[in-house]
């Protein structure tokens, strides 16, 4: 018998950490990891444009690769172009990544919580909805970092990156309201999670900070 084969695909590295957990659950598949360097980042691209380069990616991909299941390890791509994603290759399954924020507000006890992602997943309508659905109750931060994707790219492959840097950008996700305070942050971004050692070192007070990609990774055995 053939071995299934998962393709994973992101703008850039931040998919490995979801490709990781996926390896965890289904070592006996074949992979095919794709990242699309020439589109990266994506947080900044405009939503038409970004539908048209993913779909034309993926076209090349499905076409070369033929894959069982595609997973979209990409927070940004997940939360708009799924849908036209599903309707020009209906006979292959795609599981996205969407902003974990209904697990968040249920963990919270503070009922603080802060949606770490890029600028483009912080402006979907699809990520206001989840907020609205699922953690109406409180009182949710949406983060939109310009510089952490690239940061991330910059630490895998070696080059140097600034603390200082990283401790900017994840600021904003701790608020304190009287005796309480950010208890929860989402890593609405695949990469965020790359650099997780130095969120954890450079948070003013201890998190939980959720990683969905466990999650996408039972999704994609479920799917299978």
């Amino acid at each position: 018998m053939s071995r299934t084969r998962i393709l994973v695909f992101d703008s850039g590295l931040g998919g490995l950490t979801v490709f990781r957990e996926i390896a965890k659950l289904l070592p006996d598949a074949d992979f095919v990891y794709a990242a699309d360097d020439a589109g990266f980042p994506y947080g900044g691209w405009a939503a038409d444009d970004l539908v048209w380069r993913v779909v034309a990616v993926m076209r090349r991909l499905v076409g070369e690769f033929h894959p069982d299941v595609a997973v979209v390890a990409c927070n940004t791509a997940s939360t708009l172009v799924l849908p036209h994603l599903r309707a020009a290759f209906p006979d292959i399954p795609f599981v996205g990544t969407v902003p974990a924020i209904k697990p968040a507000a249920g963990r919270s006890r503070s009922h603080m919580i802060s949606v770490l992602a890029t600028p483009g997943t912080v402006a979907r309508d699809y990520t206001r909805d989840l907020v609205a659905s699922f953690a109406a109750h409180c009182r949710v931060e949406l983060v939109g970092s310009q510089n952490l994707a690239r940061i991330a790219e910059d630490f895998m492959h070696g080059r140097p990156v600034s603390d200082d840097a990283i401790a900017a950008e994840i600021a904003p996700c701790f608020v304190q309201d009287g005796e309480r305070r950010t208890d929860e942050i989402v890593l609405a971004c695949t990469h965020y999670p790359l650099l997780l050692a130095q969120f954890e070192r450079l948070a003013p007070w201890p998190v939980e900070w959720i990683d969905p990609a466990p999650a996408i990774a039972r999704r994609v055995e479920f799917v299978l």
